[in-house]
């Protein structure tokens, strides 16, 4: 899940070498962390919200199948 969260970052933004991935065990899931440039992160989120959406439940689909779960964050 790591490295397909991290490609589909990578494709989306515009500074793609900023893109910083840190995940992290808590209790019952896994939580991702991501931080990219400024002029980055609305690109990320999207229109409201909408991009950021679909890849946090791509991201819970494929949790799920493995019995997982897992969240998203956009460090400022």
């Amino acid at each position: 899940m790591e490295e397909f969260l991290r490609y589909v970052v990578r494709e989306l933004v515009e500074y793609p070498d900023e893109v910083v991935l840190n995940s992290r065990q808590e209790i019952g899931r896994t939580l991702f962390q991501i931080s990219l440039a400024v002029s980055d992160v609305g690109r990320l989120i999207g229109k409201g919200g909408g991009t950021v959406q679909a890849i946090r439940t791509l991201l819970n689909m494929a949790a799920e199948k493995k019995g997982q779960r897992v969240s998203l964050d956009i460090l400022d």
